[in-house]
């Protein structure tokens, strides 16, 4: 969407595209059935963290599908998707024990700069942009709130992502395990 309409970047706002709006509304219905997945096969205590996420973005997705507003501050957030290719990757490598660890290495760095590039960059720029540009009424105020709010979980995800692959020392002995015992996606 962005790519075949870079000027939509110059107008977060009231920019339009029928790819962006129809990319909103799939996505839209992707957290809708994985919400109703994690609740139906019973995961709801090992994967609340994805419930809130997945309700801040189905209340805030819902909003501007509705209003036609902020069509291209969804699309924006959307890259972060981007980077969940790396962090799958790198959950498999570590579910496998793949024998060679120069891929999760490898993997390792390039999760990182894609966590930088396509999660952390889009984030701190639109909540800069709301925080000073978007009125603080009504669903402005209310993305904004939902902004912060993903700001604080994508900074606490980081901060695992490191310790768990850069600083493993740091790394808490229990924490990071489900009701079940069985390792949770911290590590």
């Amino acid at each position: 969407s962005l790519w075949h309409s870079p000027e939509l970047l110059s107008n977060i706002e009231d920019g339009y595209s029928v790819s962006g709006h129809l990319l909103v509304c799939f996505s839209s219905g992707y957290f809708i059935h994985d919400s109703l997945d994690i609740i139906f096969n019973h995961q709801s205590r090992s994967s609340w963290e994805y419930l809130v996420h997945h309700a801040m973005a189905i209340s805030a997705f819902v909003s501007l599908i509705i209003t036609g507003r902020f069509l291209v501050a969804a699309v924006l957030l959307l890259l972060v998707e981007v980077s969940n290719i790396f962090l799958t990757a790198r959950m498999l490598l570590k579910m496998s024990n793949v024998p060679s660890p120069a891929l999760y290495e490898a993997n390792k760095y390039v999760n990182l700069v894609m966590y930088f590039a396509f999660r952390l960059a889009p984030q701190a720029y639109l909540t800069w942009y709301f925080l000073r540009y978007v009125e603080v009424q009504g669903q402005g105020a209310f993305l904004a709130a939902n902004l912060l709010l993903l700001d604080a979980m994508i900074l606490m995800y980081f901060s695992r992502l490191l310790r768990s692959d850069f600083f493993p020392s740091l790394r808490k002995g229990s924490a990071g395990r489900d009701v079940d015992g069985e390792k949770f996606l911290i590590d």
